[in-house]
């Protein structure tokens, strides 16, 4: 199981995150992004190289609140050929220089994202090490779920990624207590709204051929 480091990260996620959400076509700010990490939870790599940490971030820059989902992956190396994938790099105080990607182009948390949606992994809170996050629930009713060469797009309402045999994830980016209709299977989690609130969402959806 990963162990989370209680150190320095510079600049910090969330400075990160600052600078590249607004460059996301499902952003919906006009400006400068006013960011409180506001929950999430993590995914454990079973080589323990890759870090996995599905964030919900809340944007209070605009008249209403926005939460939003990010999905991130920490790198002790660059991941190659995912450039367009950074979401930039920090110095970590334990760990040394960490890359950290958006996790959706990464195959590390695309497989163990699909091993969570089909039960054969847990998901794990995200600032205590080695315990699990019970608020994370999840479902899928289909074949076994292939892993694999994902294309991914994005548009004004998330990120979709075509995976083999017609499988289709789609990662919601911002999060809205309504669920959609006609999945074969979800991920969901909750979060600390504004008000001093737990909400929750559905993070991520599946629909099969």
């Amino acid at each position: 199981m990963a162990i989370i480091h209680h150190t320095t990260l510079k600049p910090t996620k969330l400075e990160l995150l600052t600078t590249w959400l607004p460059t996301r076509p499902w952003y919906t700010g006009t400006g400068t992004p006013e960011l409180t990490k506001a929950g999430g939870f993590r995914l454990d790599d079973p080589e323990g190289e890759v870090g996995i940490e599905f964030m919900v971030a809340v944007d209070s820059s605009g008249p209403e609140p926005v939460a939003y989902l990010a999905p991130l992956t920490y790198r002790a190396a660059p991941l190659p050929g995912a450039d367009h994938a950074l979401v930039g790099t920090m110095e970590h105080g334990v760990l040394g220089p960490r890359w950290a990607y958006d996790g959706s182009h990464d195959p590390v948390l695309r497989t163990e994202l699909l091993a969570l949606f089909e039960g054969r992994t847990q998901a794990m809170a995200q600032s205590i090490s080695e315990t699990p996050d019970h608020e994370v629930t999840h479902s899928y009713t289909g074949p076994g779920l292939a892993t694999g060469p994902a294309e991914v797009t994005e548009d004004q309402d998330g990120t979709g990624l075509a995976l083999p045999h017609g499988t289709v994830l789609r990662v919601h980016r911002r999060l809205l207590p309504t669920a959609p209709e006609g999945t074969a299977g979800h991920v969901s989690g909750a979060w600390d709204a504004p008000d001093g609130t737990r909400a929750r969402a559905v993070f991520a959806t599946l629909r099969t051929l």
